[in-house]
């Protein structure tokens, strides 16, 4: 299956990555970025610079044009995601597309819309689903041992300093990134979503910017989510975290269980309590994934998991539904900080460059 990359910057090594790792069912054909030289470093990182059949291209359109890939995974920064996406989309291309998926709602709502028209798979990059600890939850709670859902919580407290914001200067802007609950929080809070059975009813949030007033966007925002079967959660994400990085952790309480997955990036089970317990359960208390970096090891699994839904025609196992459930909640937010209000969904008109002038 043809494969190409769209966008070579920070996130794109796992990408790579991922790719090398189902090369047995993947073949890198090309790699795009508007700078040569990013694609260069990103190749030479994982010994691939002398590879003479993998095609560089700085335009998507003539990459996709020329190479004709199966499966394309967009990489860039968050602004252009959905405008290429829907080209690829238009050709008949599956795609992975980093979070979040769009800026907007009516492009998350196009690209479902669309990729149904075409028959075409669409993932959203959420790979902390496949986390071990994570994994081991779902199965948890789809099989019923929490029992009825109380309440929960996501807290996504990391550091981002003024160097890595000068490393890109589409960072932190509303058009091209948001702040940390659209970069950094994304994931987290897709996770939160997800668990507690994706229906919500209604989102009240506030955002501030404490200590990055280089940006446009939030540096810490806060929530209080309401869901339709009745629990209620909490969502805190900062990148105000002094001096790095803390913790990336996931509460879950139900009527016969308790859950705290943490780590920097929900990689670990810190809490596994529950009212059946047997001796499988011993094994998952304490569990640690050992992980090089935030971004966890999800995305081989991901890769995997796309390839597999394309060879036997179903949706992603994170589909494009899930990239517009986490986007929506975030943009939710947003929209209760600048209204004041509690937002109810669903969300069908709003936009980060709304938030314009907010800070």
């Amino acid at each position: 299956m043809k494969y190409a990359l769209i966008g070579c910057g920070r996130i794109s090594t796992n990408h790579i990555k991922a790719a090398v790792n189902n090369k047995e069912k993947l073949e890198l054909c090309a790699v795009c970025d508007i700078l040569p030289e990013a694609m260069e470093t990103l190749l030479a990182k994982h010994g691939l610079e002398k590879d003479e059949s993998i095609k560089r291209y700085t335009d998507y359109k003539v990459m996709l044009d020329e190479i004709k890939p199966e499966l394309v995974s967009i990489a860039t920064e968050s602004g252009p995601h959905a405008e290429i996406a829907l080209y690829c989309i238009d050709k008949g291309i599956n795609v992975i597309i980093e979070k979040p998926m769009a800026m907007n709602m009516a492009d998350a709502d196009e690209i479902i819309r669309r990729s149904k028209e075409m028959n075409v798979k669409v993932c959203a990059c959420h790979q902390n689903r496949f986390n071990v600890a994570v994994q081991k939850t779902r199965k948890a709670l789809e099989s019923g041992r929490f029992g009825k859902l109380s309440h929960g919580s996501i807290h996504v407290r990391w550091n981002r300093n003024h160097n890595y914001y000068d490393q890109a200067k589409w960072r932190g802007t509303w058009a091209q990134d948001g702040g940390c609950l659209m970069n950094q929080c994304i994931h987290g809070i897709d996770l939160l979503r997800w668990m507690f059975g994706n229906e919500v009813d209604e989102v009240y949030g506030t955002t501030r910017q404490q200590f990055h007033d280089y940006l446009e966007a939030e540096d810490v925002g806060m929530a209080v989510v309401k869901f339709k079967n009745g629990a209620v959660a909490t969502i805190e994400g900062t990148t105000n975290v002094y001096p790095k990085n803390l913790e990336e952790t996931l509460y879950i309480f139900g009527e016969k269980g308790t859950v705290k997955i943490g780590g920097t990036s929900t990689n670990n089970i810190d809490v596994w309590d529950f009212a059946d317990e047997s001796d499988a359960d011993q094994q998952n208390k304490g569990l640690k994934e050992a992980t090089s970096n935030v971004y966890g090891n999800g995305h081989t699994s991901l890769f995997a998991d796309v390839i597999d839904a394309i060879e036997n025609d179903r949706q992603p196992y994170v589909d494009a539904v899930a990239g517009r459930n986490a986007l929506e909640m975030i943009l939710a937010i947003y929209k209760s900080q600048k209204t004041g209000q509690p937002v109810k969904l669903p969300l069908t008109d709003f936009a980060s460059i709304d938030m314009k002038g907010e800070f």
